[in-house]
């Protein structure tokens, strides 16, 4: 055993133990980092995402408009606010369209708010079946015209209340407005099939849009009759 008193022996055989400890611990370490070469999970069952809730669309009461406090302007507030500055609840508030045309809110001291058409109101045409012939009208002696009949409707205490069906756009005027007399700076609503009707002083006006009235009748002094 001389050979291991022989320090460069001695030498050369630990160079050697510690090479295949570096080679053992290299391999050892290769063979853990493997398993991160593996596909990813999203690559064997889909990609998956996941997300957080997401607010709620504000509701119809966060709806910003214009807010009007005893006949004043006091900017822009939702239907709950513009209520709470009136001293009164969300019901007692008229809601449509002020002069402007923009959507206000007002309880109703001197300012004129155009209330809003009811939703049952509005036109619904349903259109012809493709391939099917037109049903043929029956002829009608030229010198009949039989006159346009709707719903008519009153816009009182914040709603719509329908006061009859079937009659003529001056009937209707007549049921709504005959006899009542407006101040300056006041109107009173109804509703024609889809038109809208207005009291204003001295007159009636009707509008197919809301926005924009014509005059349609006078009233007669004394009584504020209508012809």
């Amino acid at each position: 055993m001389r050979f291991v008193q022989n320090p460069r022996v001695v030498l050369a055989i630990g160079a050697g133990l510690a090479l295949i400890a570096g080679l053992g611990i290299g391999l050892f370490i290769m063979t853990r980092d493997h398993g991160s070469n593996s596909p990813p999970p999203a690559s064997k069952g889909g990609l998956v995402v996941e997300m957080g809730s997401v607010d709620e669309a504000p509701s119809a009461n966060g709806r910003q408009l214009r807010c009007f406090v005893g006949g004043q302007f006091v900017g822009m507030a939702s239907l709950a606010q513009c209520a709470k500055k009136n001293g009164v609840s969300t019901q007692g508030l008229d809601v449509g369209l002020d002069a402007n045309g923009a959507l206000a809110a007002a309880d109703g001291a001197g300012v004129v708010v155009t209330p809003l058409a009811p939703e049952q109101l509005k036109d619904q045409v349903e259109a012809p079946i493709a391939g099917l012939p037109a049903e043929p009208k029956p002829a009608e002696p030229l010198d009949i015209k039989k006159p346009a009949v709707a719903a008519c409707m009153r816009f009182n205490a914040g709603e719509w209340r329908k006061v009859a069906d079937g009659l003529e756009l001056n009937s209707c005027a007549r049921t709504l407005f005959d006899g009542k007399c407006e101040k300056d700076g006041s109107a009173s609503y109804g509703r024609w099939g889809n038109q809208t009707l207005r009291l204003v002083p001295g007159k009636v006006e009707q509008s197919a849009d809301n926005k924009s009235f014509v005059s349609l009748a006078e009233q007669t002094l004394p009584g504020c009759h209508l012809p």
